[in-house]
C-alpha cells in the first residue's frame, strides 16, 4: 500500500503530512507528535530514524504525552522520495538561507498558499535532522521553502517547537478559509503535478541533457540545481511534466539513447 493510500483526504487536516527526516533523539518524536495532535494533525512520518524502533522508545511515549496514537501511527520510511510519493505541494523547514532551492515564503504566507492544495489532495512540511538539518538534495525535491523568523541573537529552535509553530498557522489557515467561488477559475493546485512525477521528469531531462552534451556528468556544476530552482518558481502542472518529457524523451531518441 502506498503511503497516500493510508489515510484518504479529507480536509486540511487529514491531508496534511509532517515529515521529520532522520531525527535523531526519540524525545523529539515524541513531542513532535503531541505538537500535531494538540493542533488536530495527525499524520506523522518519519525518513529514516536513527531508532528504528523509536515509536516504542520510552522517551519518545512520555514527551508524546497522551498523543500516543499519533506516535503508535507513524509511518517509518528509507527515504524522502518514499515520503513524499503522491504529495502535491510539499515545503522544506530551514534554519538558514539557501544559495539555491524553491521560493521561500514566511509561515503565515505558506499556511495561507497550503488550502489551496489541500482540496486537490496531500501536502507535506519537511523538517530535518536536530544537528544538521535538511540536505540540500532534500530541499531541492520539495515545493517551496519556509524558515521561520525567530531572534536572530538566539534563532535556534527545537524541532517539536518548529512542528508545533507551523501546525499553529495551519491550524488558522484551515479554520479561517472561505468555500471557493463556484465562479472561480480552475485551480492551478489541482493541475499541479506531484512530487514523484516532478522527481521523475527531472531525472529524464538530465539524462536527455547528458546525451546533449549540453551537461558534463563528471562536472554538473550547479546546473541541475539551477534548472530545479527554475521550474519551482512557476509550480509544475501535470500536464507540463509530460511535455517536457516528451521533450526529453525525442533528444534520447533523435541520439539513440533512449
Amino acid at each position: 500500500m502506498e503511503l497516500n493510500e493510508l489515510s484518504a483526504p479529507a480536509g486540511g487536516f487529514t491531508s496534511t503530512r509532517f515529515i521529520l527526516v532522520e531525527p535523531s533523539h526519540p524525545g523529539n518524536v515524541g513531542a513532535a507528535a503531541r505538537a500535531l495532535k494538540t493542533m488536530g494533525f495527525a499524520r506523522l512520518v518519519l525518513v529514516a530514524p536513527r531508532s528504528a524502533n523509536v515509536k516504542n522508545e520510552p522517551e519518545a511515549i512520555a514527551m508524546a504525552s497522551g498523543a500516543d496514537d499519533v506516535l503508535a501511527s507513524a509511518h517509518i520510511v528509507d527515504t524522502l522520495a518514499d515520503a513524499l510519493v503522491g504529495v502535491r505541494w510539499s515545503v522544506a523547514m530551514t534554519a538558514r538561507m539557501r544559495e539555491f532551492g524553491p521560493p521561500q515564503m514566511p509561515p503565515r504566507a505558506l499556511a495561507e498558499r497550503a488550502h489551496e492544495f489541500v482540496r486537490h489532495g496531500d501536502i507535506a512540511l519537511v523538517f530535518g535532522n536536530e544537528r544538521t538539518g535538511l540536505a540540500n538534495a532534500d530541499v531541492e525535491r520539495c515545493s517551496a521553502l519556509a524558515h521561520i523568523p525567530a531572534n536572530p541573537a538566539y534563532s535556534s529552535l527545537n524541532l517539536a517547537q518548529a512542528v508545533q509553530v507551523l501546525a499553529y498557522e495551519l491550524r488558522v489557515a484551515f479554520q479561517t478559509q472561505t468555500p471557493a467561488s463556484p465562479l472561480a477559475v480552475v485551480d492551478s493546485a489541482e493541475q499541479s503535478a506531484a512530487s514523484d512525477e516532478i522527481e521523475g521528469m527531472y531525472a529524464h531531462l538530465e539524462e536527455a541533457l547528458v546525451a546533449l552534451e549540453f551537461l558534463d556528468p563528471a562536472n554538473p556544476k550547479k546546473l541541475m540545481s539551477r534548472v530545479r530552482r527554475m521550474f519551482a518558481r512557476s509550480g509544475l502542472e501535470r500536464e507540463e511534466v509530460n511535455i517536457l518529457r516528451g521533450i526529453a524523451k525525442h533528444i534520447l531518441l533523435r541520439s539513440g539513447k533512449d
